[in-house]
């Protein structure tokens, strides 16, 4: 099956979605299908082969966070010649109800269109706006799929409709095993990874938990990695602890498999605006043990704190409490790392792949993909 792909967000800074649909593309293309993924990128970005750049991306605050999207005239035009030249049997949309390079498909092509929403929103006035304009476009869709009850639920409420429900996935055996970092061997290590200048990822109540921490635990360090202001994030602490706090930015793949099997605890302290936490599913996947917040998207992923332990959302206090006891029982460690490696094997691409692949070729018909020569 020819299958193309659009991403909504720029290809050159890591996200939840780009994440998802690279693992997507490289689960199909294994099984044997043609898959063309377009993303805006900027000039010069390593792209993999299957990637066609759209051009570069702009920042536009976006449900609590900062989207780096591509809209425009440059952008239509690169989306109808790669519609165009695809010659796919499904054109598969995410997050089409962004003014986005999804929108964009829509309107440019003609026949079997899946869509795929990620987000989850806590009012309508995301879609207010532009409700005219995405609705031209979610006309033509013929396949819908949501990742998580909390994305569905958005679609229902403000979009109308509905979508089956195919969870986010995660390459399990990618990060099943790793070789610690060098230099972290020592004492008690809390680990975190995310965009670190995102209030929404929660970094500043994980700040404030260590500050307490530190003070009776002269042996915890802490390990970041994303990216960020270094300086922003060491200026949130007493500069008495800055030399046990490790700033990675920006990792490798490699790296961050690494960081995840160095930690003792890995905190995920999200304030919300998650409908699912691929982060979550990668820290399982290594076998980590979970300190994350109590929000739906993470209390499902982590079976209602069965495979994780979970404390009260933008609560330091709470997060400083659950810390400490993870760190005082290692048998309890051990059992919730076994527990997060049985859950996540649901969410294995070889599983996801499999269900999204179905939904295409329920939508496909013996016409493909073409560009809709009236507009």
């Amino acid at each position: 099956m020819r299958v193309g792909i659009v991403c909504p967000y720029t290809w050159d800074v890591p996200g939840g979605v780009q994440v998802h649909i690279r693992d997507l593309a490289e689960a199909l293309i294994e099984d044997g299908h043609h898959v063309s993924v377009i993303a805006p990128a900027a000039e010069g970005a390593p792209l993999p082969p299957y990637v066609v750049s759209a051009g570069r991306a702009v920042p536009v605050p976006f449900n609590g966070s900062v989207a780096r999207l591509s809209f425009g005239f440059l952008s239509a035009n690169r989306v109808r010649r790669w519609v165009r030249e695809g010659r796919f049997d499904v054109l598969h949309v995410h997050e089409p109800a962004i003014p986005s390079l999804g929108l964009l498909a829509c309107w440019v092509a003609r026949g079997p269109i899946v869509a795929t929403f990620h987000a989850s929103y806590a009012g309508s006035r995301s879609f207010s706006a532009t409700a005219s304009v995405i609705m031209s476009a979610l006309e033509k869709v013929t396949g819908r799929i949501a990742v998580s009850d909390a994305a569905r639920k958005t679609l229902v409420e403000f979009l109308g409709g509905d979508a089956v429900l195919i969870p986010n996935g995660v390459t399990v055996s990618r990060y099943a095993a790793g070789e610690p970092l060098p230099g972290w061997d020592d004492g008690e290590v809390i680990g975190f990874l995310g965009r670190m200048d995102e209030p929404r990822k929660g970094l500043p109540v994980l700040l404030e938990a260590f500050v307490l921490l530190a003070a009776e635990r002269p042996s915890l360090r802490l390990l970041l990695a994303g990216p960020g202001d270094a300086e922003e994030v060491l200026g949130r602490v007493p500069a008495a602890l800055h030399d046990r706090i490790g700033l990675l930015g920006m990792v490798s793949e490699e790296d961050k498999v690494r960081a995840y099997h160095t930690v003792d605890v890995f905190c995920a302290p999200n304030l919300g605006g998650e409908s699912f936490g691929i982060v979550l599913t990668e820290a399982m996947s290594a076998g980590a043990a979970i300190l994350a917040s109590d929000i739906p998207a993470f209390r499902k992923v982590l079976d209602d704190g069965q495979a994780g332990a979970l404390f009260a959302t933008g609560d330091p206090a709470s997060l400083a409490r659950e810390a400490a006891a993870l760190l005082d029982d290692p048998r309890r460690r051990a059992k919730l790392s076994e527990e997060a490696r049985t859950a996540v094997r649901k969410y294995d691409w070889s599983t996801v792949a499999r269900d999204v692949l179905r939904v295409y070729e329920t939508v496909a018909s013996t016409a493909g993909v073409e560009e809709d020569d009236s507009r």
